[in-house]
């Protein structure tokens, strides 16, 4: 089968790849191993869209991006899926609902004349010398080979340049952020989830764990309410141990399980212990645990934590990081590093092109930038920003045309912020 971009990977970053490729004309395919797309923002229920708005001092969110990223957020707060923005501490998120992001994702891109989908589908082999020729896919037993002209590796993993051999690094095992584990409970009387409430929760949790009633794992549980009736999000960060690799199934089998456990045991003492939870049970489980570092694609640029911390401006900027360094290495709570004057983060595009591989372009949390650098840049509005830049290099370069920074920015204002502004 052939197509223009390939892309592997429908959580936001290969979301926004995917409809801003298939819009800038490119026969394009999308391989996604779950049977939703919005990867951590559905399958692993994360429930703030970070990073889409410009940090700042005064209260009052603005969009730091242009295109889809925008759009987005736009038709999720249009159909109910998305409350508007609200200010936590020094930043404004977006909460959405993990289901209604999986279905304003399905509306987005059924649009998309040129968007072919393949859900429950694995990359298996990549195959090629200098850029990637052909891929291999597996779904339920069923092999398709592709042989794209450009492919976007949005997998989070860098699962396709680790297979077509492409250069990847990792930071070491004992710095990776720690993974979340994120569960539903229903049925919660949310009026007790002010922020005294939660207060009070937190202060009975530590004692709980000092007397041996929960485990350590509990400590730090963080319990947000919905907006959508009576239902609560709670997320756990798992320690994961001093020898943790995300890519290895036995330590992620671990991992699910440990998540299973601790989010049981801590289901039953809130019912038990606390008058709002009295009627609570567990009404969802994620579909996968919160990996939230992993391979990251060595690019022919890549974004320091220092570029981060003094908001560097780069010549091929093609999107923008507007998120602190939220560094998580314990499962403790996390450590944050604000930019100089909240400056936004530059996103060159060297970043998102693979340094071994002509045709393969990157984007979302396996993009080419250090350990500290990627803590601020893996977020959700992130991902969409570098996924819009990545699909439309991808399709310029299926295109015949030179990928450059300047023709990518072109793209965005021509190609996508119509759109944008149709929905504002």
């Amino acid at each position: 089968m052939k197509c223009d971009v390939l892309i592997l990977g429908g959580g936001g970053a290969g979301l926004a790849a995917a409809v801003a490729a298939a819009r800038a004309r490119a026969r394009t395919v999308l391989i996604e191993r779950h049977g939703t797309l919005g990867g951590m923002a559905t399958a692993a229920l994360v429930h703030s869209i970070c990073g889409l708005y410009l940090l700042r001092e005064e209260p009052g969110a603005i969009l730091a991006h242009r295109g889809i990223p925008g759009e987005f957020a736009a038709r999720l707060l249009r159909v109910g899926a998305a409350h508007p923005p609200v200010r936590m501490g020094r930043v404004d998120v977006l909460p959405h609902h993990p289901t209604g992001f999986a279905a304003v994702a399905d509306h987005w891109t059924a649009e998309c004349a040129n968007l072919e989908i393949h859900l429950h589908t694995e990359l298996i082999a990549a195959a090629g010398t200098e850029r990637v020729e052909s891929v291999e896919t597996i779904c339920r037993g069923q092999r398709r080979t592709f042989e794209p002209q450009a492919v976007v590796d949005a997998s989070g993993d860098a699962i396709l340049t680790h297979l077509a051999g492409g250069a990847t690094e990792k930071a070491p095992a004992e710095r990776l952020q720690r993974p979340a584990y994120i569960f539903a409970l229903h049925t919660v009387d949310v009026s007790a989830l002010g922020d005294d409430g939660r207060i009070q929760i937190a202060h009975q949790i530590v004692h709980a764990v000092r007397a041996g009633a929960l485990e350590p794992g509990c400590l730090g549980a963080q319990i947000r309410a919905t907006g959508w009736g009576a239902e609560v999000l709670v997320t756990i960060d798992l320690a994961a141990g001093p020898a943790y690799d995300p890519t290895d199934p036995p330590q992620l089998t671990s991992l699910e399980q440990e998540g299973r456990r601790l989010a049981t045991q801590l289901a039953h003492f809130l019912r038990a212990e606390h008058p709002a939870f009295r009627q609570s049970a567990i009404g969802t489980w994620p579909a996968r645990v919160g990996i939230r570092e992993s391979r990251r694609v060595q690019g022919r640029a890549t974004i320091t934590s220092d570029a981060v911390r003094q908001g560097t401006i780069a010549d091929d900027e093609v999107a923008r990081g507007t998120w602190p360094i939220e560094s998580r290495e314990r499962a403790t709570g996390p450590r944050w590093i604000f930019p100089e004057a909240n400056r936004p983060t530059s996103i060159p595009l060297g970043a998102l092109h693979a340094a071994t591989l002509a045709n393969l372009w990157t984007a979302g949390r396996c993009l080419s930038c250090d350990h500290e650098a990627q803590a601020a840049l893996r977020v959700i509005g992130t991902c969409l920003a570098t996924g819009q830049a990545a699909g439309l290099a991808a399709a310029l370069q299926a295109d015949g045309q030179d990928a450059n920074a300047k023709g990518v920015r072109r793209q965005i204002e021509t190609v996508l912020v119509p759109e944008e502004e149709r929905w504002a």
